[in-house]
């Protein structure tokens, strides 16, 4: 077959074959470009008298099957015959292994695991409401790209291998051994048959192993129907129980008790429930609620808040504990809430609350270790003194909570917890009472918050802390959208200060990784990664980073990254707003609602929630509601820019020129060429309006900003339909895919 030419075909080389046919890499000369042909085995071509062949029912399958669109499928370009009626399929050529490939080498992390398992189900969920049962999960039918992005083969296929095949000559036990329990019977089949399937196909990535094994293929149908296999955590030490239960339900015997659909499967492995027998990783856990200020004027509530967080930043250098983040763990303040109901909420062992009482100079605080599994009291100690102990005294509550939690230091743990990059008590005070007000997000607290810092830099000078303060704050009032171009100017400036007094601050990168998200993704992504090698938990770096990843069209990358966020900052704004963005920009738009939805009943007042809801909503083709959301938010707020988008959506999609133009002022068209998200949007809008050459300006600047979410812009976005064909589009695609792929290979 090398070298034949079959159609409009160039076949180069075979890349594998199998029961189901051989496959070649081939040149596409119509279209130049590599594509992979599939022959169908001689068995399948036969032809049948009543006009039901294999081939014929093949080809009904396939054509139901190229009708499937989803990033997690392979799509099948085109069904064809060779003159010699050889029946063969056009498909894209992956570049990356199948999973039956990558299983030879050994078992895989959870975390790889799961990821795989999940872009299964993501596929499968398309395929199940399309009425397709896949039928023939199995490692050798699932392909990895180099990009870790998951590729489902040959849909259709196993419908033409029922029950007659377990005693085909020739079947391999690798088919028999993913089927499940009705299928082995002979008995009707639904898609709880591919969760069955996918459940013994994630078992053998954790554990290396098949659930049920045997000899011969009745050996293996009798321990699919009559025996019950081991919990994985069980079989390598290393696998965390908390993937039992999940395992445990896709393999029930009895379809009605497995995962209802695959929505419920890519949800439970999102954040698998900790088991209630006691975990290492859950041993490791901690969430520091906030100090109380239970000062005589009780006026101190800054410094108890401030005391928390650099206590939480302590704990957050060592990498054997996972720490609860400071956003979170202030949703708990005054709540009082019992310490074993707030440690089941975010899924943590222990609890470490405080008070602190400041009258002057003077300070008492009081802290104690609370294992809220037994609500025994670990460890509890009062420290007395004044300001200037402030730091010994933090210092000493991190390491008595490493003592209790005989946790072992790296020598760079140790040094960081004992840093203190303010000495002065004065300046470190002011600081504390400069990031309560940053928080605030309002002109008016920023505002204070900067006399503050400047306040703090005139007691004690040059400070890589204060000037990282400093660019956080001038960053914040451009985010609301205060004199973008001088304020921006002023970030960086300080923020170079305090790199030029320390190149490794954290807290330096994490704010250089927020500046540059606004148009330089691959320069955000290095600062933020030198932020997270030294504090692997910080959230904003985490979510920055996140956000970054997916805006560079690597899904896959993201995704471990909102994982971690859901575990260290499960109740914070900024988690849940990327888990829906990771799903809006992987093209799964339903379960994008379904997050931004839920980001919307927690924070119904935020702008972000408003805009990330009503997009959802437009891009499920719920309009009404998304346009009764867009214009309370232009009532209410008309000069936010947030609001101002979401009334051009609303325009391109009524296709009024007049109105969309009419909100087109300077301010607002500086602000969204400042990034790419808002410039993608635009695109949209004025690809929507039929006007190509402005559509064209905005994607381009997207792409320029840093959106390289190929995928994206190439197939997911409904939105830019009108401007696909155009030239231009086509070759800023090519740079585009040249620089996904590109990045993808450096990751």
């Amino acid at each position: 077959m090398i070298g034949r030419v079959v159609a409009h075909y160039r076949i180069l080389e075979e890349l594998g074959r199998g029961g189901m046919g051989v496959v070649y890499k081939a040149a596409d000369t119509r279209l130049e470009r590599f594509v992979a042909l599939k022959f169908l085995p001689k068995g399948l071509n036969t032809v049948g008298g009543n006009g039901d062949s294999p081939r014929e029912r093949f080809k009904r399958e396939a054509r139901a099957a190229s009708s499937l669109e989803h990033p997690n499928i392979c799509t099948i370009h085109e069904i064809d015959e060779t003159e010699d009626q050889q029946t063969y399929m056009v498909m894209p050529c992956y570049h990356g292994e199948t999973l039956k490939e990558k299983l030879e080498k050994g078992p895989l992390e959870a975390t790889e695991a799961a990821d795989i398992a999940r872009q299964i189900a993501a596929g499968l969920h398309k395929a199940h409401e399309q009425g397709i049962v896949h039928r023939d999960i199995k490692p050798a039918n699932i392909f990895v790209t180099t990009d870790k992005v998951v590729k489902i083969l040959d849909f259709g296929l196993a419908k033409l291998t029922g029950p007659s095949q377990l005693t085909r000559t020739g079947t391999t036990l690798g088919t028999v051994a993913y089927m499940a329990p009705e299928q082995a019977r002979g008995e009707s089949v639904d898609p709880r048959t591919d969760i069955w399937s996918l459940g013994v196909v994630l078992y053998q990535m954790l554990t290396g192993r098949l659930p049920f094994r045997g000899d011969y293929d009745q050996a293996v149908i009798y321990a699919i129907l009559n025996e019950e296999p081991s919990p994985p955590s069980t079989i390598g030490k290393d696998i965390d129980a908390k993937w039992d239960p999940i395992v445990q339900r896709t393999l029930a015997k009895d379809p009605d008790q497995r995962f209802p659909d695959m929505m419920e499967v890519m949800e439970a492995l999102q954040r698998p429930a900790y088991p209630t027998a006691t975990t290492d990783s859950k041993e490791k856990s901690i969430i520091v609620l906030p100090f109380e200020d239970i000062s005589p004027g009780k006026d101190n509530e800054y410094f108890s808040d401030g005391l928390t967080e650099e206590i939480i930043t302590d704990l957050s250098h060592i990498h054997d504990l996972l720490v609860i983040s400071r956003n979170s763990a202030m949703t708990f303040k005054g709540s009082n809430r019992k310490t074993r109901e707030i440690a089941a909420d975010v899924k943590v062992r222990y609890v470490l609350e405080g008070s602190v009482r400041k009258a002057g100079n003077n300070l008492r605080i009081t802290a104690q270790l609370i294992d809220a599994q037994t609500d025994a009291h670990v460890w509890a100690q009062k420290f007395s003194g004044t300001l200037d102990d402030i730091f010994d005294i933090q210092e000493k509550v991190s390491r008595s909570i490493v003592d209790a939690l005989t946790l072992t230091l790296s020598p760079e743990e140790d040094r960081r917890i004992s840093a203190h990059p303010i000495e002065n008590a004065p300046a470190y005070e002011l600081y504390l009472k400069a990031n309560a007000e940053i928080f605030k997000f309002t002109q008016e607290a920023i505002d204070r918050a900067i006399g503050y810092l400047q306040n703090a830099l005139a007691i004690i000078g040059d400070n890589a802390l204060l000037y990282s303060g400093l660019a956080f704050a001038y960053f914040n009032l451009v985010n609301i959208g205060m004199k973008q171009e001088e304020y921006l100017a002023k970030a960086l400036e300080y923020v170079h200060k305090a790199l030029e007094m320390d190149p490794e601050f954290p807290k330096a990168h994490v704010v250089l990784g927020w500046i540059y998200c606004l148009g330089e993704l691959s320069r955000s992504i290095q600062h933020l990664k030198k932020a997270l090698a030294i504090t692997p938990e910080d959230a904003m770096a985490l979510g920055v980073l996140a956000m970054d990843y997916i805006g560079m069209g690597h899904i896959s990358l993201a995704t471990g990254i909102v994982e971690k966020l859901m575990a260290i900052d499960p109740l914070d704004y900024p988690t849940h707003y990327s888990r829906g963005a990771l799903y809006f920009y992987n093209g799964q738009y339903e379960k994008a609602l379904e997050a931004w939805k839920k980001l919307y009943q927690m924070y119904p007042e935020s702008a972000y929630s408003k805009w990330s809801y009503a997009l959802a909503l437009i891009y499920n083709n719920h309009m009404d509601r998304a346009f009764a959301i867009i214009d309370q938010h232009a009532r209410t707020d008309p000069d936010n820019v947030l609001a101002k988008l979401g009334l051009m959506l609303k325009y391109g999609l009524q296709k009024d020129k007049r109105r969309a133009y009419g909100e087109m002022t300077a301010d607002f068209k500086q602000t969204c060429q400042r990034t790419y998200t808002f410039s993608h949007h635009l695109a949209g809008v004025f690809a929507m309006l039929d006007e190509k050459e402005e559509a064209l300006i905005w994607i381009k600047n997207a792409v320029d900003r840093g959106f390289m979410n190929y995928p994206m812009l190439v197939d997911r976005d409904p939105l830019l339909k009108n401007i696909r064909k155009e030239p231009r589009f086509k070759k800023l695609m090519e740079q585009v895919k040249k620089a996904w792929e590109a990045f993808g290979e450096r990751e």
